[in-house]
């Protein structure tokens, strides 16, 4: 593609003389440069990528994309925001995608990943080609795609769309994460609808301070043509008042709001509700647990009805909505205890989770977690108290240490944990740590394996090792059966 069609609808100053520039790729990473590429220098994550122009051209650059001067000599084409830019450039590159579809977005500090999974669900039942954007996985109608973030980096974002738009993808639901807003990775696309789940404490290791991590969320409403917001939720509430597209709620307390969920009643199958709505009232199951699958499916519900899709003909199609994998998912399958794996990785996550297995468990809550390294520290020891709170017994283990040394990890969880009178013990291996949670398990309990979820890995200093927490309990489930 030649440079002056690339940059046809962005705002740059540049040498008109360089305009017949052919580009056979768009890179932010100065260590995938390749012959004839432009490289975008981006700034705001751990690296200024004006430092590495020079390398860039070094590697086969023709052109830079820079806010400054950089040291190179290649052809510099200035721009205000060079992340703002990453995202145009990307999306003239393969050819607008996101012009070509409608999208959902959903943001908040817990929620996203299954409520991304009940629109989808819902959407696919209403016969509508969808695909999915997330953190478990990227989704192309029934076709399943790897994903290596929750929200994609412009070129990545816009390459996936690209593939969306080849296959008629009609509806593109995705989470949306704050770090994304931030870096402007979804600045381009217009959503249909922007969905708020929650706002609790993650996070502040970038955003520093929850009042920004809070403005963060709420950028999502800048790019959307309607709200969808929990309103149970404080931040949600103050949301609500200052949104200036077409707002809808959604509540489980306040019966003025547009979607409100009545006469929930839990099973150890899943859970089902009463969805009240300005359109019609009609029965939701979900095959999770949890009241927060409650809200989540509300969320569902709402944002596909404020697509201007009939509430009786989502009614049909939100009837029983699929288990979310690593979301409050059951793997125990006959034997006479529960083991169950879930996502929850923040305070607020877990105090959701384990209070839902508390009113279900006929024994026992066993509760194995950790924490993640270079990440937020200030929430180690809410979640061993919360952890210790809600629990009969706590296991005190890894999860993705990074580069953090995991006792260090653990030991600024326990303080959390000894506020309570629990008995719990540490294991510093997670496989030994479940198979301990496993073999202690009598009639009745409920053994929680909290924080993995759906990753089949763990990331331990710089690298990541296989760990397919489902596999691996269900191969030590087998082993103590013989």
């Amino acid at each position: 593609m030649r440079l002056s069609d690339l940059l046809s609808e962005l705002e740059a100053h540049y040498d008109k003389a360089c305009a017949d520039i052919e580009i056979t790729d768009i890179v932010y990473d100065s260590r995938r440069v390749k012959g004839g590429c432009l490289f975008v220098c981006l700034t705001g994550g751990a690296a200024d990528g004006h430092d590495f122009a020079l390398s860039a051209q070094q590697k086969g650059a023709v052109a830079v994309v820079c806010q400054r001067q950089t040291e190179c000599t290649l052809p510099q084409i200035k721009v205000p925001d060079t992340r703002r830019a990453m995202f145009e450039l990307a999306a003239a590159w393969f050819g607008h995608p996101e012009r070509k579809m409608r999208f959902i977005g959903v943001t908040g500090t817990n929620g996203k990943t299954s409520t991304v999974y009940y629109i989808k669900n819902i959407l696919d039942n209403l016969g509508k080609k969808t695909g999915l954007i997330g953190t478990v996985a990227n989704m192309i109608g029934n076709e399943t795609l790897p994903s290596g973030a929750t929200t994609p980096e412009p070129y990545e974002l816009c390459s996936l769309l690209s593939k969306m738009a080849d296959a008629k993808v009609e509806y593109c639901v995705m989470e949306v994460s704050s770090h994304s807003i931030v870096q402007k990775r979804v600045c381009g696309i217009t959503f249909d609808v922007a969905v708020f789940t929650n706002l609790t404490q993650d996070h502040l290791d970038y955003h520093k301070t929850m009042d920004n991590y809070r403005k963060a969320k709420f950028k999502l409403f800048d790019n959307a043509k309607s709200a969808v917001i929990n309103i149970d939720d404080e931040t949600g509430r103050q949301f609500a008042e200052q949104v200036a597209c077409k707002k809808y709620t959604y509540s489980t307390l306040y019966n003025s709001a547009d979607f409100v969920a009545k006469d929930i009643k839990q099973k150890p199958s899943g859970v089902g509700f009463l969805a009240v709505t300005r359109g019609g009232i009609g029965r939701v199951s979900v095959s999770s647990l949890g009241t927060f699958t409650v809200y989540n499916a509300l969320a569902a519900v709402g944002a596909v009805c404020a697509l201007s899709v009939d509430f009786n003909d989502v009614l049909p199609a939100a009837a029983s909505l699929e288990c979310v994998p690593g979301r409050a998912q059951i793997i125990s399958g006959s034997r006479p205890y529960t083991v169950m794996i879930d996502y929850a990785h923040t305070p607020d996550g877990l105090n959701n989770i384990l209070s839902t297995v508390r009113e279900i468990a006929g024994g026992r809550v066993i509760t194995l977690f950790g924490c993640g390294g270079d990440r937020d520290r200030t929430k180690r020891p809410l979640m061993g108290q919360t952890a210790a709170r809600l629990s009969d017994y706590v296991i005190v283990t890894s999860d993705n240490p990074r580069t953090e040394a995991p006792m260090d990890i653990i030991n600024e969880i326990l303080p959390g944990v000894k506020k309570c009178r629990t008995p719990f013990t540490v294991i510093e291996n997670r496989r030994d740590a479940i198979r301990y949670a496993i073999d202690m398990a009598r009639s009745g309990d409920i053994v929680l394996l909290a924080g993995k979820g759906h990753e089949k890995y763990q990331i331990l200093n710089t690298g990541k090792i296989d760990f397919d927490e489902e596999k691996i309990a269900l191969e030590i489930m087998e082993e103590l059966d013989k």
